[in-house]
This record gives structure tokens, C-alpha cells and sequence, in this order.
């Protein structure tokens, strides 16, 4: 990488860093760390939202998606906006009235302890594991510029986010994230402009649309009510609704991103402009990848974009089994160029459909041969991840993009990587400080000490847990290679839980008759479901895509909740009930 790169990326980095830090060095209190003293305004709180949830996966594995299957992944993000109104509408107010920490101390004045303990600890399973994965996908990118080995490079990316997290808490990450928001936004634009100015001089910009069209890669929406295919509109519009309301609703690494703001209308604004921008955003990065994928019809691929995992095998006796698949989709590849060329400079109808089909063919041709490579060094190492999706995006800045757009792209990744992994440790720490250590009594409990030097004392163990959940999100970062997409991943993580959640927390707004014991049945037997299910999908025996396991986990939750309350015959004691309060 270039000397210019390099001043680019540091600087861009550590200038964030330090303002984060040098504007939060008076936190002083568990208040001002867990909460930044409720002074967030609603464009902080939006941009922190955003970037939280857009981590570095975001930007390495949307576009590698988009190479390989199209546009259809938008339809995950369509229920976005919708959950934005309904957390406004119903979720904020409650929060706000109660003034709590974490979003599950409702749970414990709604229904019991059992219930708000459960609930946080299934929080903190599935972000503890997220934040693994955040910590990972930057790795990727260290290792393969710098030759660093991925165990090293992942435990120093853990050491420097912790270290960042530990010392400004949630004020510190939310005004470094909307830095952060800014410089991946500026980013992304540079980009995408350099992509389309790669492009053949004689395709013009809608021409570049027109060939992923012909290529089945602009299928925005697909209205099939198909429950196996993971993307579709009633997929978004159900299971990604769900996700969504269980994540920016009861996730605490995004709930604690508005509890900080100065008003509940400032938390209320912040959302809104999270919903309106997400799909926007999403759309845009992964028409980045489509724009990828267009140069590349123009410009030899890799049959195998993993270069590291391709050099392993290349650089062996058995490369005589691969180099031959490699030159034939070079080959394939090539014809498949000169059809797109003529399919342009041809105003013939008939003809333009028979080329169309050809292409089609030849690139469905590409897509076997690159399935055979993958296969091939498979059988050779074993050890080197085939789904290469993740490394797309990432090889065409590094080999393609000019000096300095380099620096600011890795820049962009790391900085998003920095946001996400940082408010995933504030959140998780929160949870376990508040749900757990102090609501269980495993704080000070000398009498004698005054309340300051208590906050002290809860600030001190809040960072040292911060310092514990990094640690354990370096050992999943350390075997998240086993994986596949990270993107995928990650949702998939979040989809095991966030239905469970959910149903608890629809319950707790909407059916007041149901108490502590009916609904804490509910939700283990409910999320003993989802992960039977999800066992079931693994081993083939069913199909449906992992959106629909927070649609499922959800209902099974609220209908469980409503038989066990007839079932059970508990005490009907009166409980504090969210709308007796304040």
C-alpha cells in the first residue's frame, strides 16, 4: 500500500478517536458512561444508530452479495422504516417514563426478575457473538493487506476497540460515530464514482444498468410468497419487520443510543431519520456492488477472489488440477465480453435476444467454473473458506482503485468497524452491569460509602466488564472464519433471538392479564423452538429463510404466553403496570 494511503487511513482514524475521547475526558460518573448524561441531539442519535448497525461487515460483505445474487438483499431492510414509527409510537414513551438504563428493566416492573434476567441474557449471547463478527471482517482486511496473520491482526483490532470503548463510554462512541457516519457516507460517494469511471468509455452509464439487468442482477423485488427464498417482499415486510423492531426496540447496543437523547423527541427525530435513510443507504452500497460486477464483465475476474486461500493452492504441486479450470472461465469470460460489446453496437431486435441468451449461458458458465475452482481447492486445503463474497469488494479497491482512495476506503471500513464493535461493548456492558451485577447486589454493598464513591465504584467494574466482553468478542472473532457470509451471519445470529425477545416485549405493552410465570415459559419454550427449527433448516430437513425465525419466535411467545396465562394458576397480585407510572 502506498506511503499516501497510509497517512490517509491513520490520520483518519486517529483524528475520530482522539475527538471522541478529548471531548468525553470529564466522564466521570456510571450515569455519563452508560447514558452520556442525556445530551445526545437527534442528528447524534441518528448517525450513532446507523452506525452501529452499519458495521464493517456492511461495507465488505453488502457488495460481494450484490455481485453474487443482485439487488433482492434491499428487501430485507423494507421493514425498517415501518418499526422506526411503531418504537416511536409505542417503545420510547415507556422507556422515558421509566427512565431506565436498559430496555430490560421494564421487564422486571411489568412482569418479574426471572423474565428481565432471561431476556438480558439472550441479549447478551447473540450481540456478545455479533460482536465477534465485527472484530473479524476488519481483520480480513489487515491480514490480507499487510500479510499480517489473521490470529494477530484480530486479537490487536479487539485490543485498540476495547481500549477505545473503555475510555469514553456511550458519549464517546456516539459523537466519534457520527464522524464516522460522515467519513463512510464521503467514502462510499468516492467510490462508487471511481467504479463508474472505470467503466468502458463506449457503455454508458445506463448501458452498465442495462448489462446487470440482462445478468439477473437488478431484481429489486420479488413478490413470490416462496417462504425458502430468504429475500423477498413478504419476507422484508414480515420477518424483517420483525427483526427490525425487536433490534432498534429491545437490542440494547441501539436502545442505548436514544435513551442518551436530550428529550424524547430528539430520540424520536433520530429514529425517524435512521428509517428514512437506511433503505437508501443500503440500496445505494449494494448497487456499489452491482457497478463491481458490471466492470468486471469488462475487465478479467478471479475465478477465486480469496487470494490467499487461491495463492495456497496455486503454489502447490496440485495447481495442475486448477489452472485449467482458471483458463477456461478466462476463456469463457473473454466470449462473454465480446457478445456484451456487439450485443451495443447492434439495433437489431432478433439479433440483441439471441446475444442476450448467449450471454446468459456463457455467464451462467462462469458461475459453474467458479463453483469448480472453489470445489477444487477444497479438496486440496480444506482449511480455506470457498465462499469468497466477503473478499469481492475488497480485492477490487485493493487492486483497482487509484492512490489515496485506497486509504480512505479502508479508512471507511475501520471506522465502521471501530462504531459498531464500540457500541456493541457499551451495550453489552451496560446490560450486565445494570441487569445483572447491580440489580443482583454484586456492586458495593458497604453501607457506608456515599453515593459518589458507589458511582465510582459501579464506573470502575463497567469498564473492567467492557474490558471482559471485548475479550470474549476476540475468542468468536478468532473462529469466525468457519463461516460463511458475515452479513448472512450476523442476521442470522441476531434472527435465533430477536423473535423471543420481541414476543416478551409485546406481551409486556399489550396483554396486561399475562403475568411473570406464563410468559417466562413462553419465551424458552418459544426459543427452544426457533433454534430446533434452526437446527432443522441446517440439516436440510426443512427450508425457510431465517427472517421468518423472528416472525415464528415472535407469535409462538405471544401465543404460548396467552395459554399459559389460562393454564397457570398464579397469584394475581397486582404488579406495577407500565401505564400506573409517573
Amino acid at each position: 500500500m502506498h506511503w499516501i494511503d497510509w497517512i490517509v487511513l491513520l490520520s483518519t482514524v486517529l483524528l475520530i478517536v482522539g475527538y471522541g475521547s478529548w471531548k468525553t475526558r470529564k466522564n466521570q460518573s456510571i450515569d455519563s458512561f452508560l447514558k452520556g448524561n442525556n445530551e445526545l441531539k437527534w442528528h447524534t442519535i441518528g448517525l450513532s444508530i446507523m452506525a452501529t448497525q452499519a458495521s464493517a461487515i456492511t461495507f465488505l460483505s453488502t457488495p460481494g452479495q450484490a455481485y453474487e445474487s443482485g439487488m433482492g438483499f434491499v428487501q430485507f431492510y423494507f421493514g425498517v422504516p415501518l418499526a422506526m414509527i411503531i418504537v416511536s409510537a409505542v417503545f420510547l414513551p415507556i422507556y422515558y417514563k421509566l427512565n431506565v438504563f436498559t430496555a430490560y428493566e421494564y421487564l422486571e416492573q411489568r412482569f418479574d426478575v426471572r423474565i428481565r434476567l432471561f431476556t438480558a441474557f439472550l441479549f447478551l449471547i447473540s450481540r456478545g457473538l455479533a460482536a465477534g463478527i465485527t472484530i473479524y471482517a476488519p481483520a480480513i482486511i489487515l491480514s490480507t493487506v499487510l500479510g499480517w496473520d489473521l490470529t494477530i491482526t484480530n486479537i490487536a483490532v479487539g485490543v485498540l476497540v476495547i481500549i477505545y470503548t473503555v475510555s469514553g463510554g456511550t458519549k464517546a462512541v456516539s459523537l466519534t460515530q457520527t464522524w464516522q457516519m460522515a467519513i463512510i457516507l464521503i467514502g462510499m460517494g468516492v467510490a462508487f464514482g471511481v467504479i463508474v469511471s472505470l467503466l468502458p468509455e463506449e457503455i454508458s452509464f445506463l448501458e452498465s444498468v442495462e448489462v446487470a439487468g440482462i445478468l439477473n442482477r437488478m431484481e429489486v423485488i420479488d413478490t413470490s410468497v416462496d417462504l425458502e427464498n430468504r429475500y423477498t417482499l413478504l419476507s422484508g415486510l414480515t420477518g424483517g419487520l420483525f427483526l427490525a423492531l425487536s433490534y432498534f426496540g429491545t437490542d440494547q447496543s441501539q436502545v442505548q443510543r436514544y435513551l442518551g437523547g436530550k428529550s424524547l423527541k430528539e430520540s424520536r427525530v433520530g429514529l425517524m431519520f435512521n428509517g428514512l435513510l437506511k433503505v437508501p443507504m443500503q440500496f445505494f452500497i449494494l448497487f456499489t456492488g452491482i457497478m463491481v460486477f458490471v466492470f468486471y464483465q469488462f475487465n478479467a475476474p478471479s475465478v477465486f477472489f480469496n487470494s490467499s486461500g487461491y495463492d495456497k493452492v496455486i503454489h502447490t504441486e496440485k495447481s495442475n488440477g486448477l489452472t485449467p479450470i482458471n483458463e477456461a472461465f478466462q476463456e469463457t469470460h473473454s466470449e462473454k465480453k465480446e457478445k456484451l460489446i456487439e450485443y451495443f453496437e447492434t439495433d437489431d431486435v432478433s439479433t440483441k435476444a439471441h446475444l442476450k441468451s448467449d450471454i446468459q449461458k456463457l455467464q451462467k458458465a462462469n458461475e459453474d467454473q467458479r463453483e469448480e475452482a472453489k470445489a477444487y481447492i477444497q479438496s486440496v486445503d480444506s482449511e480455506v473458506a470457498t465462499k469468497d463474497s466477503d473478499y469481492i469488494f475488497l480485492s477490487f479497491i485493493l487492486k483497482y482503485m487509484p492512490v489515496g482512495v485506497i486509504g480512505l476506503l479502508l479508512a471507511v471500513i475501520l471506522s465502521a468497524a471501530m462504531s459498531s464493535t464500540a457500541g456493541e461493548l457499551n451495550a453489552l456492558a451496560s446490560t450486565t452491569v445494570v441487569d445483572y451485577y447491580k440489580r443482583l447486589g454484586w456492586g458495593t454493598k458497604n453501607e457506608d460509602i456515599d453515593d459518589e464513591n458507589k458511582s465510582k465504584a459501579d464506573l470502575k467494574a463497567s469498564k473492567i466488564i467492557t474490558v471482559v466482553w471485548g475479550v470474549l468478542a476476540i475468542g468468536v472473532a478468532l473462529v469466525a472464519d468457519l463461516f460463511d457470509n458475515l452479513i448472512q451471519l450476523v442476521n442470522i445470529l441476531g434472527s435465533l433471538f430477536y423473535g423471543t425477545i420481541l414476543g416478551v416485549f409485546l406481551v409486556a405493552f399489550f396483554f396486561k392479564k399475562v403475568k411473570g410465570k406464563a410468559i417466562l415459559w413462553a419465551a424458552v419454550i418459544a426459543e427452544l423452538l426457533v433454534i430446533t427449527i434452526h437446527v432443522l433448516v441446517v440439516q436440510d430437513v426443512i427450508d425457510l429463510g431465517y427472517l421468518m425465525y423472528n416472525l415464528i419466535g415472535c407469535l409462538a411467545v405471544i401465543v404460548l404466553a396467552l395459554i399459559f396465562s389460562e393454564t397457570f394458576k398464579e397469584n394475581r397480585e397486582e404488579i406495577l403496570d407500565y401505564e400506573d407510572q409517573g
